[in-house]
């Protein structure tokens, strides 16, 4: 239940945030809070507990761990609502260590899980750690704020990239390599040992993004140039393996490979902005309408069907993964192009990111409805 809260308050978080952006008078950080830190933060972390066990060939998580998410989700909200009214400082330090203590906990329970597998775990937990090391020291740099106001936009720039391509974009491009091929009904021989080449180059490389932003734009571009070839060697096992499926008109494979082109845009527009040729709402909504529309309603109309009904896959599961993917393709195009509108400045870019997330969101959740009451 924890799982499917947490997409359908994601999904609507990412709807909000699209009205928001045309609210001129609200805090830029308002909206940017809304789909990151109530929506997506969670939503990932909630990820974590259902992948990690199949990983690791271990069991499900204790109640305690699955109830992380809900923790975090917790800071999520204090952090919107700081953003939204305008409240003392205190209410965001309060919501950032909120979420520290949630990252950490999960990160214990990651490596124990990791410890605990016969034999070597799937190298996936180890991205998946590495995200929460991103993450835990993009929340670290919230508190360093107050500590070093001389260096508040440093600390900034450094809490948004590691939190948008270390923690953000590890456990999404983690979990891509893993669900796309699953969506696709094939396998990917290779993906074991690229992932487990591929880890030390993207953290390096979003650690660099991050400290290049706040104090040294040169790291940015090498960062950014880490980022971006394991992101080749994995669209080129991809043009390989899946083509046949990514470009179908239905189904999850369109829209999770095109959460990987989105990246790749998304880590473009943050090295322009690292280097101070666009502003962070423009990068930002890149990676809002390239990458996170496609990767949420994506993912979730592979993953839902089962969330809502564990256990043996029935008609009714195929039925609804049908429903939630269906025109997959098509949407698929309107969110990338969306996308490059808006980094060019286009600002009804906007609109086509709408008109791509909102059949997936409506019929989300009648699914939800009507996996009760069937």
């Amino acid at each position: 239940m924890i799982l499917i809260f947490l997409v359908l308050v994601a999904t609507l978080a990412m709807a909000g945030a699209w009205l928001l952006s045309f609210v001129s008078d609200l805090h830029r950080a308002a909206h940017v809070h809304l789909v990151f830190a109530l929506g997506v933060m969670p939503l990932i972390m909630a990820a974590m507990t259902h992948f990690v066990p199949v990983l690791t060939r271990t069991g499900k998580p204790g109640r305690q761990v699955e109830l992380l998410a809900l923790l975090a989700w917790q800071a999520g909200v204090l952090a919107a609502v700081f953003f939204f009214f305008s409240l003392p400082e205190n209410v965001r330090l309060f919501a950032a260590l909120l979420a520290l203590l949630a990252v950490t906990r999960l990160a214990g329970w990651q490596w124990a899980r990791a410890s605990a597998t016969l034999g070597k775990p799937h190298p996936g937990v180890y991205w998946y750690l590495a995200a929460l090391l991103c993450l835990g020291l993009g929340l670290l740099a919230l508190v360093a704020m107050d500590m070093w106001p001389e260096q508040y936009l440093a600390f900034k720039r450094l809490h948004l990239h590691l939190n948008l391509f270390g923690f953000v974009g590890l456990a999404a491009i983690g979990t891509l390599q893993v669900l796309l091929p699953t969506a696709a009904g094939g396998a990917d021989p290779g993906v074991a040992a690229r992932m487990r080449g591929d880890l030390a180059p993207v953290l390096g490389g979003a650690l660099l993004i991050g400290f290049g932003a706040a104090w040294l734009p040169l790291l940015s571009w090498i960062g950014l140039a880490l980022w971006l070839a394991p992101l080749a060697r994995l669209g080129r096992a991809w043009w390989l393996l899946f083509r046949g499926c990514i470009f179908s008109w239905h189904g999850a494979t369109p829209l999770l490979a095109t959460a990987g082109a989105g990246f790749c845009g998304a880590l473009v527009a943050g090295g322009l902005h690292a280097a101070g040729w666009l502003t962070s709402a423009v990068a930002g909504h890149v990676l809002v309408f390239a990458f996170l529309f496609p990767l949420v309603s994506g993912a979730a109309g592979q993953l839902l069907p089962l969330w809502l009904r564990p256990g043996k896959q029935t008609e009714w599961h195929a039925l609804a993964r049908q429903g939630l993917t269906y025109g997959s393709g098509g949407r698929s195009l309107l969110l990338l192009f969306s996308g490059l509108l808006v980094l060019a400045g286009v600002r009804w870019g906007t609109v086509l990111a709408l008109a791509g997330l909102l059949p997936f969101v409506l019929v989300a959740v009648w699914t939800a409805i009507q996996s009760r009451h069937t």
